[in-house]
This record gives structure tokens, sequence and C-alpha cells, in this order.
């Protein structure tokens, strides 16, 4: 069972490495033992949000209900031969990770399967679940059973997830209209889509960074240094977003250059070691 566990695990890290090397990263900058369950984090959600984003020529409601009740079957019986599943249940089970976040997870991903016009509410119904359990998940493991260290953390961890998924609503607004009908933002028209519109929305996401930020200086030390890389990275293209028309925005993905992802590497490093975060 050793060898089947370890090699889901395996798997995951596989999927983070493939889909994302901003993630891969950042985890590598985690303590070791973090290593494992944050990978089959990524590739639980990776694979999830995979069906509603990339399937189009299947049956993505079908999928997807069938992926929920995989996941449930696998929680119920804590072994699955899906090995993203397999790896995910050995987390869950093993942190304590509330079942809540992973139906609200999963709800979020199937409202991307309707054409909503998104209000307030429903913004943050799906900023909650696709972006804020999430990070409560991740938290759930950087705490290791510290009830009152978890709590804590709590909030700063929403808005760090709140954070990053509003950054990635904005780098992707084209695509998210063009390829997939979406518009995540509340009483915004993408075809009127202007400078004010944009501003009102880097605001809001300014306050989820400055919410973070201190939650981050909270984290156990074998964390930090990893959420803080993850926290710089999104800032920097946030603030490259910033400095842009929403012109730009409309028709250009911003992206950060590797070069660049290296040096803040390097730089959240120092400042690591020095005590500085």
């Amino acid at each position: 069972m050793s060898l089947f566990d370890t090699t889901t695990l395996e798997c995951s890290k596989l999927i983070t490495q493939r889909y994302s090397t901003s993630f891969t990263l950042g985890i590598k900058t985690l303590h070791p033992r973090f290593h494992d369950p944050i990978y089959a984090i990524y590739g639980f959600v990776r694979f999830a949000d995979e069906i509603v984003d990339t399937f189009h020529t299947h049956d993505k409601a079908g999928l997807l209900e069938r992926f929920r009740q995989e996941t449930y079957q696998a929680l119920e019986e804590k072994i699955s031969l899906n090995p993203v599943l397999h790896a995910f249940q050995l987390v869950v089970h093993r942190y304590h990770v509330d079942r809540t976040y992973i139906d609200a997870f999963l709800h979020s991903m199937e409202m991307d399967l309707e054409d909503y016009v998104y209000d307030c509410d429903l913004y943050k119904e799906y900023i909650y679940g696709s972006a804020e359990v999430v990070g409560l998940m991740c938290l759930r493991v950087f705490c290791e059973g510290n009830e009152e260290l978890f709590e804590r953390l709590k909030e700063p961890a929403c808005a760090l997830g709140a954070a990053f998924q509003k950054v990635n609503f904005l780098r992707d607004i084209r695509s998210d209209f063009h390829d997939r009908g979406r518009v995540y933002f509340p009483k915004v028209d993408f075809l009127k889509f202007c400078n004010q519109d944009k501003e009102e929305i880097e605001a809001d996401i300014q306050a989820d960074f400055d919410r973070a930020y201190q939650g981050i200086l909270g984290l156990p030390k074998g964390a930090r240094l990893g959420v803080y890389l993850a926290y710089i990275y999104y800032l920097k293209l946030f603030k490259k977003i910033k400095g842009l028309p929403a012109a730009h925005i409309l028709a250009e993905r911003v992206r950060v250059p590797d070069n660049t992802k290296l040096a803040l590497l390097l730089s959240s490093y120092i400042r690591f070691q020095f005590n500085t975060i």
C-alpha cells in the first residue's frame, strides 16, 4: 500500500510540474514535508478545472458529476484507482480537511458550466469556492493540526486566495470572454471595459493583498517562503497589469517572464534568510 500511495502522490507532482511552473517553483521552496500534500491538492483542483475549461468536445457536466461522485467515494472508502483522487483523499484524512471546502470547490466548478451574469453575491460565492477554500485546504496542511493557528490565519488565507483568483480573472479577461463566454466581475461589460472599471477592480484586489500579507508573516517557517514567493509573484503580475491601460488587457495576456520569476525567487530567499519575511 505504501508503494501505491507514493506512486499516486508522484502523479500529482507530475501534474503540477506540467501545468504550472510558477506553483512548482513555489512548492519547492516549502519544507519537504509539505511537498506531497500540496502537490496532491493542486492535482485535485487542476483536474476539476480542466473538466470545465478544456474538455469542450465532451459532456463536461457528466464528467464533472462523475468526478464529484468518485471524489466522495474515495473519501468514504479511503482508496481510489484514480491516482489524483487517491492522493487527495490521503491529504484530506491526514490533515482533517473540512468536507465543506471540497463541496464549495466542486460547486464553483459546476458554476462554470453555466452562463452566469455575475452579481456581487454570485461573484463572492464563486471566489470562495474556486479560490478561498483552496487556500484553506493548504492552510490545514501548513498548520499540521494546530487549531488556534488555523483559526487565526483563516481570514488572511482566504484573502490571498481571492487576490490570486481576481488577478487571474483580470489577466485572462479576454480569453475568458472569447473562449468561454465568461466575465466574472460584477457589473462589467467586456465590450465597454474601461480604465475606470479596471481601477475599481484593482482597488479591491489591493485590499485582498494587504489583508493577506500579515497572515503570511504568521505562517510556520517551513511554509512561509513558499507562500511568500507565490504572493510576490502574483503581486508582480498585478503591478504589471496596473501599469497598463484597459485596452491592453483586452488585447493581450500579461505575463511575468521566467527570468523575472527566478529573480523574485532569489530576492525572496535572501529576505527569508535574513528574517525579513
